[in-house]
């Protein structure tokens, strides 16, 4: 028997035969078709009515817990990955996500339960990851786990990220280590020999603009202007697993950017579309022109069928290069720092530097390449010594 029932049409409160108060609450329909509506109970009319307002609050702000158990880390991670993270991140980034995931979050820390996961369950994963991982892979495992907290917390599946109580993993920046201006010279001079290195001038672009490799062989003659002497980077190639090459446009709004090219470049980039013209020819019928979508097919740098070069493929030809011209090894990613160091050390400012890289913040500009900073300092002191005292 009942008594004293109020109804506002999805939420009714009443006092039961037991001698306490119930409430019911239509929050909306479950996954599986059925209505879900939640009970609520207490000792007084009062305390069962504060908690049905509750509950109309939270599903009027979209941000009631699903019913059912509460899921376990890894069935969030799992679900954050599928639905929120790969709406929001590239294809390379996300399979990014979801190789540390699965290897290492999941194993680590999947089993415990969301709302139980505490600072030293995380503090303890970390600290078995430093043993066999490096110190920016810990990191980068940190940040997936936080930004995927953070999504629960905003949906109220948990009351804090604990990510936020415990320290980051640390990473100290590594020093980059550029080429000299006269091992810039020896490669380019290398390319330049007669007859000319097929696709020398992807070298060129390398160490004169500081491209980065998937904007290289990403560049389509259509974004090219040699009379105005002007490229505009707004692709990259990039290899995803399952999908293999790739044109994925970059990351951020500053990496879309237009360069004007050094007259030597210019003139290296006619020759080399010249060169290309002619291996077009001699291939025929078997000359794929390929490009970015929405693009006229045509790469600046691509195989002697016209197809997409390989990163990996760019990579050996690099040391190789590098051997050939008795420079000592570096990385390719080397290229680009060298072209930036070599423009500060010029007094070229740190602000167009920045503009010509493709970097995010001017921060990131200053903090990499730091180890100028003494030959800026030096002129910095001569030109204000000319300035006051000629």
């Amino acid at each position: 028997m009942t008594s004293g029932r109020k109804a506002n049409g999805r939420s009714s409160i009443f006092k039961g035969s037991d001698g306490r108060w119930h409430g019911y609450v239509t929050m909306g329909v479950k996954d599986n078709g059925r209505t879900d509506r939640r009970h609520v109970q207490g000792p007084t009319e009062k305390a069962v009515t504060a908690k049905v307002r509750e509950l109309e609050r939270k599903r009027d702000a979209a941000s009631v817990t699903s019913p059912g158990k509460v899921p376990t880390v890894g069935e969030w991670l799992t679900y954050w990955l599928e639905n929120v993270a790969e709406r929001k991140v590239r294809a390379s980034t996300w399979q990014g996500y979801q190789s540390k995931i699965t290897q290492h979050l999941v194993p680590g820390l999947g089993s415990h339960r969301l709302d139980r996961l505490q600072p030293e369950h995380v503090e303890k994963f970390y600290r078995a990851c430093s043993a066999t991982l490096s110190p920016s892979t810990v990191l980068q495992i940190h940040r997936i786990l936080s930004r995927a907290l953070k999504v629960a917390v905003q949906r109220e599946r948990v009351a804090r990220n604990v990510c936020a109580l415990v320290d980051a993993p640390s990473m100290s920046r590594q020093e980059v280590q550029p080429l000299s201006a006269e091992d810039a010279r020896a490669i380019l001079g290398l390319t330049e020999t007669r007859p000319a290195r097929r696709n020398g001038a992807r070298w060129s672009v390398a160490l004169a603009l500081g491209l980065r490799q998937g904007e290289a062989l990403g560049l389509a003659w259509e974004y090219v202007d040699l009379e105005a002497q002007r490229i505009r980077v707004r692709w990259q190639l990039q290899r995803l697993a399952g999908k293999g090459l790739v044109f994925v446009e970059p990351k951020s709004d500053r990496g879309r950017r237009t360069i004007v090219l050094p007259d030597q470049l210019a003139e290296a980039l006619k020759e080399h579309r010249q060169a290309q013209q002619q291996e077009r020819e001699y291939a025929g019928e078997l000359w794929e022109s390929h490009g970015p979508p929405d693009t006229e097919p045509g790469l600046v740098f691509a195989q002697r069928n016209g197809r997409p070069i390989d990163p990996r493929q760019d990579w050996g030809e690099w040391k190789t290069l590098l051997r050939s011209a008795g420079v000592r090894d570096a990385r390719l990613h080397d290229a680009r720092h060298t072209a930036a160091s070599l423009l500060l050390a010029q007094g070229v400012p740190a602000r167009v530097v920045m503009e010509l890289l493709g970097h995010s913040q001017i921060s990131l500009t200053l903090g990499t390449y730091s180890h100028v900073a003494p030959e800026l300092s030096r002129a910095a002191a001569e030109g204000i010594g000319r300035a006051l005292w000629n």
